[in-house]
């Protein structure tokens, strides 16, 4: 048997030329104790934190490999929560930028997350359609809430009050009870998906975004205020604004799901028309809970102003003057009583356009603060990897927003599509849409941008000095590198140039077009007739011209300089000879055009890509085709061999770039990281870095690795990759007890991590038991021998962990389960170690160890198992004892949490007697509370005014 070939792994060196990715939202962070400087950008699989002011990223909160699709900040600001594609979520804290603690419930793409006022519960909502209530502090899932039959687009906990709002593409709004865990009242009367909603005005108003131009807003009544306030409601109160008759049928339906039993009313009051004639994409509160942003998928945002309670009055007051001033010329009687009763409060005269906003372009998501100075800062995420950030100064009547701060430099406004590497491999040259970029390769930063028209082919020229582009208007652009000028563009061809390739005597290139000519070009060194001096510059000059039968899609000479090959559009490719472009070969097998082909360093073997998902080799000595290889799930856009080799890559739109071994036809090894479709790539000189570039405008590097890469373990390593997710897709464990159909269910899903911990309890459990089993027919020896015999022979891993016993190691080993997989875990449990769990479960809390874990443990097994738990009489001794026990332990525990509580609350009212100081919670919660009783009165003395 021969030797296993070995190769070298590739792996990702860097990401780069990312502000912004589209497919999350944006939200302003705190750093360094400022606010409105910081913002947190989802950037593929990580989050970017820039200063928005000087354009600088300070701290980078690495992923995994899923893309990030929804951030939300905690109402501290010290944690962040992000949320993946796969459906997971991690908190980042904000200080240290690492991952605090990582939930995994949901099947696909996380698209809302919110925290709770005391940032002590997350919610999340997600594409399968399901909401998990997640407990942040004992870092574990409390409940599915399963009841919207469309995406999830909005999750909002209430302030005062434990209820939950959310918003689904069913139409459906819906409002959960969370002591009870299920949904007591859905609004029925959208017609369309319901994109956004919010809750402000202290739990009183729901404003729901729909797809129209209609803002929706509700008001809110709870039942328990409507009993203690009576009919004392004060005339400014929102309840007094009139209800809008001509949606009456739209309120039927939500009038039809009124139960008497319901802890709150939700009454339409109207709309706020908004300029945008498409749907409304987001809707955002500052912490204020006065200004409200408002934007569609177009590129214009509304800001509204939500009016206080005074402004409010003062706008009644002077519409009930002058309305009471046209009365009286009217008729001359001063009726003003009449006039106080008919007027009242509109829709307008509480929430009011501010301002609009035209962003340079489409608006992914914003974010709003206020500043000390009633400045309200937008930071705008655009959809061409772009941040923007403008300032309002609300004191003025008509505010006019001012662009202040704007992220662009590092990045480009749309997709690369072509790339090339510097002969020294220092330098990668990047081209799209609008421009050319020459980033440095070492550092990442870019120094040199140069404008330039919708780049499709690139490369560098005359000793990396210079730069030529081709481009979709069929033209030519020759860049001096040194001062990023433009020094001519070259009317080249008819149609789009989708090719060059550069001679490999450097003297000149040919271009492919889609006029269907391929063009050849000598570099010549002319004098300007414009300028005086003597210096020249270079220039191309056209020497030939080969017609072809169709339009060519990439062309390439062989580095023998020997022949000229080019594919077309009839999915052939034809070879030429270089020097008297003779015709020599036509390659024929794809059933698809042919988008990209190369040719190995020893002008032996041309790889072709096609649309039809294959790559195919070809000899070029007769033309024979070697072997014809499914690459991709999808068109294959670029293919490059690594110099002087025949191993090669190729990138296609199925997110992957791949490297094959062209002697062998064996699949090496795949580089995923791309979330969208790789464009191009450019491989090194030297072969040691892989640049590519997406459809999700990212820049990815890729560098050679010293580990070696056996063929045989890379497959296994995909094998049990696919086998993880494969537990992670399939059905999920059936509960007891439970109905498929229930609104309620386990927060936690089977991943490979649970199977896992499930079967390292297992162990443990095994362990425990022959360990006691040894240590027991020691003591039976001992007492028969009468006499003290040598201990037994530990087991291996108890001397590894210290000489543990078996009951502290089996105690470590739950303990590392982490928290959030814990029931899951337990879930997987067959029930014969169930009947061995619940004993030592009794031990432990007996003798007082981990009492909150073993009680966690305990009540989830009652629960699961109660049936099979309670007709075994074997285990009846055990469950009394643990009757017993865990409600002494839990007192034990509750009472000395309270004594420490009270010894707390002892020492603060002593440093508080001796430095007369109030704490800074206690001050702001008084002063709540005197606003509370400020109100009260204020209502009373309206009250008694008006009988």
């Amino acid at each position: 048997m021969g030797l296993t070939k070995q190769y070298l792994r590739y792996a990702s060196s860097a990401l780069f030329g990312v502000v912004g990715s589209n497919k999350a939202n944006i939200v302003f962070v705190e750093q360094r104790g400022l606010k409105g400087k910081y913002a947190a950008v989802p950037a593929c699989e990580h989050v970017f934190i820039w200063d928005i002011r000087k354009g600088e990223k300070v701290l980078v909160l690495q992923g995994t490999k899923h893309e990030v699709t929804y951030l939300a900040k905690s109402p501290q600001g010290n944690t962040l929560a992000v949320g993946y594609a796969d459906g997971s979520i991690c908190l980042f804290s904000l200080v240290t930028g690492e991952v605090t603690v990582t939930f995994s419930g949901h099947k696909s793409a996380v698209t809302a997350l919110s925290f709770d006022q005391q940032a002590l519960r997350l919610v999340s909502g997600s594409n399968d359609t399901d909401v998990i209530v997640w407990d942040v502090v004992n870092e574990s899932g409390l409940f599915r809430l399963k009841g919207h039959k469309g995406v999830i687009t909005q999750c909002v906990f209430m302030k005062e009050h434990n209820i939950l709002v959310t918003s689904s593409k069913d139409t459906f709004v819906k409002f959960w009870d969370l002591d009870t865990q299920h949904c007591f009242k859905t609004l029925l009367a959208h017609r369309t998906e319901v994109w956004d909603c919010l809750v402000c005005d202290n739990d009183q108003r729901l404003i729901t975004g729909a797809a129209d131009s209609e803002l929706r807003v509700w008001d809110i009544a709870f039942k328990d205020q409507e009993e203690e306030e009576g009919d004392g409601e004060s005339p400014v109160k929102k309840a007094k604004l009139q209800r809008v008759e001509e949606f009456g049928t739209e309120d039927e339906g939500e009038e039809d799901e009124e139960e008497e039993s319901s802890i709150l009313t939700c009454t339409r009051v109207g709309s706020v028309m908004r300029h945008g004639r498409e749907r409304v994409a987001s809707l955002s509160l500052d912490a204020t809970g006065r200004f409200m942003g408002c934007h569609g998928p177009d590129s214009s945002l509304e800001l509204f102003l939500h009016c206080t309670e005074d402004e409010a009055k003062k706008k009644l007051q002077k519409r009930q003057k002058r309305a009471r001033k046209r009365q009286r010329e009217k008729d001359g009687d001063q009726n003003e009583d009449q006039e106080d009763t008919e007027l009242s409060l509109e829709l307008g005269d509480q929430i009011r356009s501010l301002c609009h906003i035209k962003a340079a372009s489409k608006i992914r998501s914003f974010d709003v603060l206020v500043e000390a100075d009633n400045t309200a800062k937008l930071v705008l995420l655009l959809h061409n990897n772009t941040i923007e950030t403008y300032s309002i100064s609300t004191t003025e009547k008509k505010p006019e927003p001012q662009r202040s701060s704007m992220v662009s430099l590092p990045s480009h406004r749309s997709d690369v599509r072509t790339l090339s590497f510097s002969s020294d491999n220092t330098t990668v040259l990047s081209g799209s849409g609008d421009c050319v970029k020459i980033w440095n390769r070492s550092t990442l930063q870019c120094i040199r941008t140069m404008k330039s028209g919708y780049a499709l082919c690139s490369a560098f020229v005359t000793g990396e000095r210079h730069c030529i582009i081709g481009n979709k208007a069929g033209q030519l652009e020759l860049f001096d590198i040194a001062s990023g000028t433009i020094l001519e563009t070259i009317e080249a061809h008819e149609g789009a140039v989708w090719s060059i390739s550069v001679a490999p005597d450097k003297k000149g290139f040919v271009t492919g077009s889609a006029d269907k000519t391929l063009k050849f070009w000598q570099f010549e060194l002319v004098s300007d007739e414009d300028e005086k001096q003597t210096s020249k510059r270079l220039t191309a000059v056209h020497t030939r011209t080969l017609q072809m039968s169709d339009d060519v899609l990439c062309v390439k000479y062989s580095p023998d300089q020997r022949l000229v090959a080019a594919s077309l559009l009839d999915s052939t490719i034809k070879v030429f000879f270089a020097d008297t472009l003779k015709f020599f070969l036509s390659l024929y097998g794809h059933k698809l055009p042919v988008l990209t082909m190369d040719i190995s360093s020893d002008s032996t073997l041309l790889v072709s890509g096609s649309a039809d998902r294959n790559i195919k080799l070809w000899g070029l000595d007769f033309g024979d085709c070697h072997k014809s290889i499914f690459a991709h799930d999808d068109s294959i856009m670029c293919v490059q061999f690594v110099p002087d080799t025949h191993l090669f890559f190729t990138g296609g739109k199925d997110k992957k770039i791949k490297q094959w071994d062209g002697d062998n036809f064996e699949h090496v090894q795949t580089l995923e990281g791309h979330h969208g479709e790789v464009w191009c790539l450019a491989i090194s000189p030297n072969g040691d870095h892989v640049a590519s570039s997406s459809h999700d405008k990212s820049l990815r590097l890729w560098e050679r690795t010293e580990e070696p890469l056996v063929l045989q373990e890379e497959r296994e390593m995909e094998r049990e990759k696919e086998f993880e997710e494969s537990i992670a897709k399939g059905e999920q464990t059936t509960i007891p007890g439970e109905a498929a159909s229930a609104e309620t269910g386990m927060a936690g899903k089977k991943t490979i991590e649970t199977v896992k911990a499930a079967e390292r309890i297992m162990e443990a459990l095994e362990l425990y038991k022959e360990e006691t089993t040894k240590l027991k027919e020691h003591e039976i020896q001992c007492k028969l021998q009468k006499k003290k015999l040598p201990p037994p022979k530990m087991h291996p891993l108890l001397e590894v962990y210290g000489n543990l016993t078996p009951k502290k190691y089996f105690m470590q080993v739950l303990k590392k389960v982490k928290s959030s997989e814990l029931e899951e875990s337990l879930l997987v449990l067959p029930f014969n170690y169930i009947l061995d769990l619940l004993p030592l479960l009794e031990n432990y809390i007996s003798s007082g160890l981990e009492v909150e874990l073993c009680c966690r443990c305990l009540f989830f097994l009652l629960r699961i198992h109660h049936g099979q738990i309670t007709s075994n009489q074997l285990l009846l001794p055990v469950i009394e004892k643990l009757r017993h026990g865990t409600i002494q332990k839990v007192t034990e525990l509750r009472d000395t949490i309270g004594f420490n509580m009270a010894g707390l609350q002892h020492l603060q009212r002593e440093l508080e007697a001796g430095q007369e100081v109030q704490f800074f919670a206690d001050a702001t919660g008084r002063l709540k509370e005197k606003k509370k009783k400020r109100k009260k009165t204020e209502a009373k003395a309206v009250l008694a005014m008006a009988t």
